[in-house]
């Protein structure tokens, strides 16, 4: 090949990003040299223009689904990303996009209606804006958590002295995330904090069109993506107020509670809006279920009517039962689940019971868009086990 072919072939590869306005100036320039003396290059970019026209940010909603990513995988299949986004912080990609999609395409009579947001406490109920407003108060705890500044003012007198953040040791990514006990602020309950930030972040956005609402939301989201990219492994400790978390599982925790609130302004301005990809619906799927055992100690505590009894002991395999859980779907799987807490040993033996659900349907529960009583699922075995597991993913939700 000789250098003239090379150097067609180079600036040939750029059209992708030249398309998106992604090029530096200087291959900016170059390109646009080439392209007056190259007619083949010169339709391709044409082309590419177009497409990259449904990209804008002034387009409504109701555009070609996979275009989008059509154009950004030609890019990036020719200029890979210098700063990939990590595996677990993929699903709050996604899923802000999706949001901001949505609200982009909102009307000012839209910004206007109240949207619900059921949680197991009660029922929230806010405008797209507020929405919001809530979920930058709680990705803030991650923007402090990566060194980014807080988007919530701070309380009036606010002098409190921070409390110590646990140690988590580097792991592989792919290991369970070990959790702290939960965080109680000293008044008002464990969701105090959560709540004080959203009411702060409300009052401080009060007066602002919503669409600069939305603006400093997607902003903070970016940034908070970016600044993930520099922390691949994901170990840096979350505090979200109420529990620490490693930032990997924090990150799908915010793309989970996106995507639930997400289709509570869906539905609250009668428009469509799609449930996550099957690989991303997974990881929320397995987050959820490593939290069951605290939202199992958690219904004991509160409502003691509905914990299961436990099993006779059997020699053979001491030790808490388990529960056999079957998730189906493109992002089911199974998983075993510890019905009785540390404190009764490692579980062993045979699982006392076998529960099918779907996957959307057991995050809806966790989210508490569905009464445990009437939900379709398949079980086996003990029961009250199948009861007590159903009745425990609800308290999992947070307003």
């Amino acid at each position: 090949m000789t250098s003239t072919e090379e150097q067609h072939d180079a600036l040939r590869s750029l059209l992708g990003a030249f398309a998106l306005g992604a090029c530096p100036p200087h291959e900016a320039a170059e390109l646009e040299r080439h392209l007056r003396a190259c007619p083949e290059c010169a339709a391709e970019a044409a082309r590419l223009r177009e497409a990259a026209g449904w990209l804008s940010l002034d387009e409504p909603l109701d555009q070609p689904g996979s275009l989008r990513q059509q154009v950004l995988d030609w890019c990036l299949a020719r200029r890979p990303a210098q700063l990939p986004v990590p595996a677990w912080g993929v699903p709050y990609t996604a899923e802000t996009a999706k949001l901001d999609a949505l609200l982009r395409d909102l009307g000012p009579q839209e910004w206007q209606e109240v949207a619900e947001l059921p949680w197991h406490g009660g029922t929230e109920q806010l405008r797209p804006a507020e929405v919001l407003c809530h979920l930058s108060a709680v990705d803030g705890y991650l923007a402090l958590a990566l060194g980014l500044p807080d988007p919530v003012p701070a309380a009036p007198g606010a002098g409190t002295v921070p409390l110590p953040l646990p140690r988590v040791p580097p792991q592989d990514a792919a290991a369970p995330a070990p959790y702290a006990a939960p965080r109680v602020p000293p008044q008002g309950g464990p969701y105090a904090g959560v709540s004080g930030r959203t009411a702060r972040l409300i009052a401080d956005q009060a007066g602002q069109p919503p669409q600069s609402v939305r603006a400093r939301w997607r902003r903070l989201t970016h940034d908070l993506v970016r600044s993930a990219a520099l922390a691949p492994q994901g170990n840096t400790p979350v505090d979200l107020g109420f529990a620490v978390m490693p930032l990997r599982d924090a990150f799908v925790d915010r793309a989970f509670e996106c995507y639930v609130h997400g289709e509570d302004v869906a539905r609250a301005v009668a428009y469509p809006y799609a449930p996550p990809a099957p690989q991303h619906l997974r990881q929320m799927v397995d987050l959820t279920v490593r939290l069951l055992p605290s939202a199992l100690a958690g219904l004991r505590a509160a409502r003691p009517e509905h914990a299961g009894a436990p099993a006779a002991p059997d020699e053979r395999a001491p030790g808490g039962r388990r529960l056999r859980l079957v998730v189906d779907g493109p992002a089911g799987g199974e998983w075993m689940v510890p019905l009785d807490g540390p404190q009764a040993g490692p579980p062993a033996g045979e699982p006392v019971a076998t529960m099918l659900m779907d996957a959307l349907e057991l995050c809806q529960l966790a989210a508490a868009h569905r009464d445990p009583d009437r939900l379709p699922v398949g079980s086996h075995g003990d029961r009250a086990a199948v009861r007590e597991v159903l009745h425990a993913l609800p308290l999992l939700s947070r307003p």
